[in-house]
């Protein structure tokens, strides 16, 4: 794995982490670093391993050896790709984190409705709702737990450019008041537009990770050169 020399006020520690699924490995991580002061973006081609880790990191799954450790005290979010909505309206599926935390109250649920532009739709069913407008529920619902630590799994993925941009905003949002956004993508120019570290995940293993600028000027390891190429020229 090449690793930039850096320092990071908050950070994750990834320690001989295998993860294994149906006797297959999807992760092998023998070390790493990974910062949680600034967004970062986690790349690779499918089935890399990307999904798995911000599982991983948010204590969804276990390692089946290995450890994770925080430098600081964690509160995290995860935010799937594919998250259900119950057959109730967009309000009630944003209330649900409401059972885990009593302290949220409606004041809430309505400030939020309003931060992620959902307000004219509170009442009208979760899924019903565009694929943007249920991407920017979920966001709503990460953003009433408070986290410190939000994990976006492909978080514009099949969105509008509009929407894209809105959820670009909120990411932008979380980094402004203080979590930390690890986020997976294979949209390279959002990927530029909004992380500034860079994870390369490939066949589970971390190959790469730096800051995003030397990252995409001169990448290090063949892995990513041939990652790049391919991505680019399909973008």
């Amino acid at each position: 794995m090449v690793n930039s020399v850096e320092t990071f006020e908050k950070f994750i520690e990834l320690k001989d982490i295998v993860v294994k699924s149906n006797g297959r490995t999807i992760l092998n991580i023998p070390h790493a670093i990974i910062p949680a002061d600034r967004i970062t973006a986690c790349i690779g081609p499918n089935g890399a391993g990307k999904t798995t880790l911000l599982k991983l990191l948010d204590g969804l799954i276990k390692p089946d050896s290995g450890t994770v450790s925080y430098s600081f005290k964690t509160k995290s979010a995860l935010v799937l790709h594919h998250t259900p909505m119950i057959k109730a309206s967009a309000a009630t599926n944003l209330g649900m984190v409401r059972d885990a935390d009593h302290s949220i109250g409606k004041d809430d649920l309505d400030r939020v409705m309003n931060q992620v532009g959902l307000s004219k739709l509170a009442n009208s069913p979760a899924h019903k709702l565009s694929a943007g407008e249920r991407q920017k529920l979920c966001l709503g619902r990460a953003i009433l737990q408070r986290p410190n630590l939000v994990l976006l799994d492909e978080p514009t993925a099949n969105l509008d450019p509009s929407t894209t941009e809105q959820v670009e905003e909120l990411i932008r949002q979380f980094d402004q008041q203080g979590a930390n956004v690890i986020f997976s993508s294979h949209q390279l120019a959002q990927v530029q537009r909004i992380a500034e570290h860079i994870i390369f995940i490939d066949q589970g293993e971390i190959k790469e990770k730096g800051p995003v600028g030397p990252f995409f000027a001169d990448p290090q390891t063949q892995a990513a050169k041939r990652y790049l190429r391919q991505e680019l020229l399909s973008d």
